[in-house]
C-alpha cells in the first residue's frame, strides 16, 4: 500500500522523495528499546532539518507519513513539518487504547503525539476511523480512503483464464479437473502460521475434490510445507513470486482461501477477487471492508475449522463460483479501483493544505 500511495502522487504530478530511512518499528515491546528510537528519531528530524534550513536539500511541501501506530511512532514528520511550517498528513494511522499502559506504552505515547499534530489523517477503514474519531473528538479532520490497487493487470488476467490455467495446471503437475485453491501469504512464525494452521485444519475436514497452490516463503515454510503434506489433497508451493507475476498465478486458480488471522484488511483478497477468485477468509479487523460477504466470497465469524470448510465446500459448486468472481471483479472495480483512490487523495491533499494554513493564521507562532 505505501508503493501505491507513491505511485498514485506521482501519478497526481508531485515529486514523491523518501526523506529517511530511519525505522521505528519496535516489535518486541521493550519500552527501553523504545526510548531509544524515541531519542535516534529526534536526532534524525533534527539532521534533516538541518539539511533542509541550510539548502542542502531542496525543501519539501507537505510531510506525509505512512502507516502510524504504537509500534512505529512518527518520530520525524511532526518535528519536520512544524519547523518547516509545512502541511503534516497521514494516512492508515490507528489507535489501540489498551496499549496505553502495556509494553508499548512509550509508543502509544509518541503515537498520540503526532496524530494531535497532524492536518489531515487518511484512514484505511471505518474501524481505524472510528478509533481516531473517539480520541480526538467527532470533529477531528479524518477522512476515509478506501485500500485501492490497479486492478488492470488482474482483469487483463482474468480474461486469459482458461490459457493461464492450463498452463499451471501443466507446469505443476495437476489434474486440470479439480478446482485449484490458492493462498498467498509469508509464511513466518506469527498469527500468519496461525492462519495456515486454521487453513490446514479446515481443508483437513473436505470430502471433496480440492488441489492448493501456496505462494510465499518465509521460516515457517518447512512447518507448512508439513502440514500441507499431511493432507489428502495434492499441494504445490511456489515460493515468492514478483508483482508482475502474481495476476497470472490468482487469475489461474479457481477460489482464494486465507483465514486472515490479524489482517489490518488485506491487499492480497483485493488482488485475488480483481483477478475473479471468490474469497474464504474470517470477518476479523477490516477484512468485512474489502470482501462482501456472500456476494464476493464468504466470511466467517469464528476461527472454526469446520465452518472455513463448510464455505469451501459451497464455492466448488461451479455456478455459485461463476457468480461469486463476477460479483468480486466488479466490487473491486467499483470500490477499489484507481480513479476512486485518486479523487479522495487529491481531495486530501488539498483539505490538509487548507486545515495548515487556516491553523497558521490563528497561530501564527506556531504555537
Amino acid at each position: 500500500m505505501a508503493r501505491a500511495l507513491s505511485r498514485l502522487l506521482t501519478d497526481l504530478g508531485h515529486e514523491v522523495v523518501l526523506a529517511s530511512r530511519f525505522r521505528s518499528y519496535e516489535g518486541r515491546g521493550d519500552p527501553a528499546a523504545q526510548e531509544a528510537i524515541a531519542r535516534a528519531g529526534r536526532a534524525e528530524a533534527a539532521r534533516l532539518i538541518g539539511d533542509w534550513r541550510t539548502g542542502r536539500r531542496p525543501k519539501p511541501e507537505l510531510w506525509f507519513t505512512y502507516h502510524l501506530y504504537h509500534k512505529a511512532p512518527d518520530h520525524l514528520g511532526p518535528e519536520a513539518a512544524a519547523a518547516l511550517g509545512i502541511p503534516y498528513l497521514v494516512a492508515e494511522a490507528s489507535v489501540a487504547r489498551k496499549q496505553a499502559e502495556g509494553p508499548w506504552a512509550p509508543g502509544y505515547r509518541a503515537s498520540l503525539e503526532a496524530l494531535r499534530r497532524a492536518d489531515l489523517l487518511l484512514a484505511m477503514t471505518e474501524r481505524d476511523a472510528a478509533g481516531l474519531r473517539d480520541f480526538l473528538g467527532p470533529g477531528a479532520a479524518v477522512r476515509r480512503l478506501a485500500p485501492f490497487l490497479d486492478d488492470a493487470p488482474y482483469a487483463a488476467a482474468a480474461s486469459r483464464k482458461t490459457v493461464l490455467r492450463q498452463r499451471l495446471v501443466r507446469d505443476l503437475g495437476l489434474d486440470p479437473a479439480v478446482p485449484l485453491g490458492l493462498a498467498v501469504a509469508m509464511m513466518r512464525n506469527d498469527v500468519k502460521l496461525r492462519s495456515y494452521r486454521l487453513l490446514t485444519r479446515a481443508l483437513s475436514r473436505l470430502d471433496r475434490p480440492l488441489q492448493m497452490v501456496l505462494v510465499g516463503d518465509g521460516p515457517a515454510r518447512p512447518t507448512v510445507a508439513g502440514w500441507f503434506a499431511s493432507l489428502p489433497l495434492r499441494s504445490r508451493f511456489l515460493g515468492l513470486r514478483s508483482p508482475a507475476e502474481l495476476p497470472a498465478v490468482y487469475a489461474a486458480c479457481d477460489l482464494f482461501l486465507w483465514p486472515g488471522l490479524g489482517e489490518a484488511y488485506g491487499m492480497a483478497y483485493l488482488e485475488a477477487q480483481a483477478a475473479g477468485l471468490p474469497v474464504v477468509a474470517l470477518a476479523t479487523a477490516g477484512v468485512p471492508e474489502v470482501v462482501a460477504d456472500g456476494e464476493s466470497g464468504f466470511l466467517l465469524a469464528e476461527a472454526d475449522p469446520e465452518a472455513f470448510a463448510a464455505a469451501v465446500r459451497r464455492l466448488l459448486d461451479p455456478g455459485r463460483r461463476a457468480t461469486m468472481a463476477a460479483r468480486a471483479r466488479r466490487l473491486v472495480a467499483e470500490r477499489h479501483g484507481l480513479e476512486r483512490a485518486r479523487r479522495t487523495l487529491a481531495a486530501a491533499l488539498e483539505e490538509a493544505t487548507a486545515r495548515h494554513r487556516a491553523r497558521r493564521e490563528r497561530h501564527p507562532c506556531g504555537c
